[in-house]
């Protein structure tokens, strides 16, 4: 984003909000994205957090959350200027600790039992079979662009996933299955004096809500079943549906869940170098990291 196109979006904010910045501090910039926390003239803070598609209905989520009762922070207002959304959102803070397991479950359970929203998409094991489909779409993209040129096994492993897809995504719909965080990561848990808050809706959706719990501990790491496992088995002891622990597309659920999220990261991965990122330099961090998830879900999920 332009600092013009900023300062015009932060502009309508204030308007609404009948506000005036004494200060501006950044907090985290991304291409996509930004977060800043604003002094007003009064001494009171908040935070302006804006992004561009498909980061650009965060502010309905979060108010849809809000409503069912899910903590999360206050959208005071929000606008949506040249393809860029903004957010004058309720500053929590500094946090007083990261969130740990024990906070991510609790907060997990509290999520999936919100009710289901109808705005939000939908990924079903209809959904779940595309993924694979679609990033082979992504790859046709990339290589009429010259671009991702050498990656046949990668062109391989999609093939074998999109064979395997229908008999390895069956289940899907079991418990728990509504929202879905999709960013639920430490970082992504307040935790601070006035209890806890899930930030960083900007991709949430109706599915498994396993995928939740695979994306905890990132993707960084190689996959943990074990981990996992004993992941599931604390949600399901702060509440979550004994269902968490049940097989499905006959696998473990920790193999399932650990299985699909990579898929989901991989089509997602591509999708950004072909439309939103769409930058040949990236290229190769994302064909490793394509890579690597691939061999991580033909083990995962048994192809």
């Amino acid at each position: 984003m332009d600092a013009t196109l900023n300062a015009e979006l932060l502009d309508n904010l204030l308007t609404v909000a009948n506000r005036t910045v004494a200060a501006r501090e950044e907090v985290r910039v991304w291409s996509m994205s930004g977060v800043e926390r604003l002094t007003f003239t009064d001494g009171a803070t908040a935070i302006f957090k804006y992004a561009k598609s498909p980061f650009d209905g965060e502010d309905q989520a979060l108010r849809l959350a809000r409503t069912l009762g899910v903590p999360v922070p206050a959208v005071h207002a929000s606008a949506v200027r040249d393809g860029w959304l903004g957010m004058l959102l309720e500053d929590l803070g500094a946090p007083l600790r990261q969130a740990d397991d024990l906070d991510g479950t609790a907060a997990a359970v509290v999520l999936h039992r919100a009710r289901r929203a109808a705005a939000l998409p939908v990924l079903d094991q209809e959904g779940l079979c595309g993924l694979p489909t679609r990033a082979l779409e992504h790859l046709g993209h990339l290589r009429k662009a010259d671009r991702w040129e050498d990656t046949q096994d990668i062109e391989h492993t999609l093939d074998r996933i999109v064979r395997a897809a229908e008999a390895r995504s069956a289940d899907a719909t079991v418990g728990p299955f509504g929202w879905v965080h999709s960013e639920f990561h430490p970082t992504s848990l307040h935790i601070g004096r006035h209890g806890w808050r899930l930030l960083d809706f900007a991709r949430a959706f109706t599915g498994p809500g396993l995928l939740d719990l695979a994306s905890w501990h990132g993707t960084i790491d190689d996959p943990d079943p074990a981990r996992m496992r004993a992941l599931l088995e604390m949600y399901v002891s702060e509440g979550g549906t004994s269902d968490a622990l049940a097989e499905r597309g006959g696998l473990p659920a920790e193999k399932w869940a650990l299985g699909w999220h990579r898929v989901w990261a991989v089509e997602w991965f591509m999708e950004q170098s072909i439309r939103w990122i769409n930058d040949p330099a990236t290229d190769p961090a994302y064909i490793k990291a394509v890579r690597r998830h691939l061999t991580d879900v033909l083990d995962l999920l048994e192809v």
